[in-house]
């Protein structure tokens, strides 16, 4: 409604990036700022982490500077050790496993479009990656069904897919056409994320077959199209789409905002979140 409240007047957040980002540390740095609180942004290499302190050691120095921790890391390993020594909230901002804070806006973005949550089907085209992950894990728990189309070894992890076929609606398939019929929601990424550029050559090959295109959407004619972002135009999804009205992606994007605001004040406000 545009009224600003300050929920973390005097709150501080440290932010630690491993990884660079656009989208995660704007919207937990203005977030912060728009609910009375601090952000604090710290490079990994500027830390002495990247002189080789040990995690457990900077973890409990930071904790007990800051209200609490965001982390965007490499290894999802290194956010688990952080908030096992951690004496306060520990977010995770993207690791190789799981982005969870991208889900939380995905999730609000689907609702704000379609309505409602249950019974939505999502149809994920691409690399199985951290994106997907995450969304496995948030589709069985909601009860929306989710059908993923990636080529033979760029399935997501199997634990994960396990939770989701055998908790949720998850299904796998090799065929786009397939995964998109009748969905609500088609969602991509991009092919090649940070740190595999070298396999970039190889992930072109391998993902032919798998763009998000006019073609596609055709089969789908009320889906919407998602994406996280950034976006490799002309790899994983077209330009056209990307500008069509069936794009959902900036929308998407500024909800990270607004999901960012819901997380922090979960956890460092002492006001519960419902469900609804």
């Amino acid at each position: 409604k545009g009224i600003l409240k300050e929920y973390l007047k005097n709150k501080n957040l440290a932010m630690i990036f491993e990884l660079p980002s656009t989208r995660t540390r704007i919207s937990f740095e203005i977030a912060m700022l728009e609910l009375g609180g601090h952000a604090l942004y710290l490079n990994w290499n500027d830390l002495q982490l990247g002189r080789g302190e040990p995690i457990k050691d900077t973890a409990r120095v930071i904790s007990r500077y800051v209200n609490a921790v965001m982390i965007r890391a490499r290894k999802h390993s290194t956010i688990e050790e952080f908030a096992k020594y951690s004496s306060v909230p520990v977010i995770n901002g993207l690791s190789d496993l799981e982005h969870p804070c991208q889900i939380i806006a995905d999730l609000l973005t689907i609702k704000e479009k379609k309505g409602k949550l249950s019974e939505i089907k999502i149809a994920w085209i691409g690399d199985g990656n951290n994106v997907c992950n995450s969304l496995i894990l948030a589709s069985a728990k909601l009860g929306m069904k989710m059908e993923i189309a990636c080529p033979v070894g760029y399935e997501p992890n199997e634990n994960i897919l396990k939770i989701g076929m055998s908790v949720g609606k998850v299904k796998l398939t090799r065929n786009p056409k397939e995964a998109v019929l009748n969905a609500d929601v088609i969602y991509t990424d991009v092919w090649t994320s940070m740190g595999q550029e070298r396999e970039r050559d190889k992930r072109l090959r391998d993902f032919q077959g798998y763009q998000v295109n006019m073609e596609l959407l055709s089969i789908a004619k009320d889906a919407i199209v998602m994406h996280c972002m950034p976006a490799h135009r002309g790899e994983e999804i077209t330009d056209e789409v990307m500008e069509s009205d069936r794009s959902v992606v900036f929308d998407q994007a500024e909800n990270r905002l607004h999901a960012q605001k819901a997380i922090l004040i979960h956890f460092l406000s002492g006001k519960y979140i419902s469900n609804s």
